[in-house]
C-alpha cells in the first residue's frame, strides 16, 4: 500500500468521523430542545423573576379564587439565595420561629418556581387563617385555594408530611433541586407547548439525568 493509498484512507476516516460529530451534535441537540429542561452549565444564571408559566397559572389561581369570592395575595414569590439563607437562620441564630428546612439554592422559590400566598378578610386585611370562610359556604377559603392551585398543576406545601407549608405551591416540571443547583433550568418553550401533559406528572428524576 503506497503513502498516498494510506493518505486517502486516513482522509476518508477523518471525514466519517467529522461527519458523525456534527450529526451527534444535531441529535443532542434536538433532545435537548424537546426536554421540558436544558442543561446549562455549573454557571447558569440563577432567574430574577418567576418563571412565565408559574406567573400565567398564579395569575389565573387569583382570578379562579375571586370567581369564588375569595380574594387571595401573593405575598412572596421568587426569593433571593441572600433572602433564604436569612430565613434559614430564624430560629437557629436570630430570633424567630423557625420557617423553612432549607437552605440558599435548595427552596423552589429561588429559582422562580413557587409562591407564597395568603388570603384578604372583609375588612381587607392580610390573613393566614386556614379555618377563614370569607365567601360563607362551609369552607375554608385557604383549602379552597389550595385545591384550585392542584388542579392547575401547582404541587402545595400542605401535603407535605415532614414540614408543612400551607402558604406555599410550586410548580416543578418534574426538575429536582438537585438539577436546578447542577445548572439545569426549565425550558419554557416545550412546557409551555405541552402544559397539559406536565401539570401531574413527575417525569424525570436527578439520578437519570446526572451531571
Amino acid at each position: 500500500m503506497t503513502d498516498k493509498h494510506q493518505q486517502h484512507i486516513i482522509f476518508g476516516f477523518i471525514i466519517v468521523f467529522i461527519i458523525v460529530v456534527i450529526i451527534s451534535i444535531n441529535v443532542i441537540s434536538k433532545i435537548q430542545e424537546e426536554r421540558p429542561y436544558i442543561y446549562h452549565g455549573k454557571d447558569a444564571p440563577i432567574p430574577t423573576e418567576l418563571n412565565p408559566i408559574v406567573n400565567e397559572r398564579k395569575d389565573t389561581l387569583i382570578q379562579k379564587a375571586a370567581n369564588n369570592n375569595i380574594s387571595v395575595v401573593i405575598t412572596e414569590g421568587i426569593r433571593s439565595f441572600k433572602k433564604q439563607d436569612e430565613l434559614y437562620q430564624q430560629g437557629r441564630t436570630t430570633k424567630g420561629n423557625i420557617v423553612t428546612n432549607t437552605k440558599a439554592g435548595e427552596s423552589y422559590h429561588n429559582y422562580g418556581l413557587a409562591f407564597d400566598y395568603a388570603l384578604l378578610d372583609s375588612k381587607g386585611n392580610i390573613i393566614w387563617d386556614t379555618s377563614y370562610d370569607g365567601n360563607g359556604n362551609g369552607k375554608s377559603d385557604w383549602f379552597e385555594v389550595a385545591e384550585i392551585g392542584k388542579k392547575l398543576g401547582f404541587d402545595w406545601g400542605g401535603d407535605w408530611i415532614s414540614f408543612k407549608d400551607y402558604p406555599h405551591l410550586q410548580m416543578t416540571f418534574g426538575i429536582s433541586i438537585e438539577m436546578l443547583k447542577k445548572g439545569y433550568r426549565i425550558n419554557d418553550k416545550v412546557v409551555k407547548s405541552n402544559s397539559t401533559h406536565y401539570n401531574s406528572v413527575q417525569f424525570f428524576s436527578y439520578s437519570e439525568y446526572s451531571h
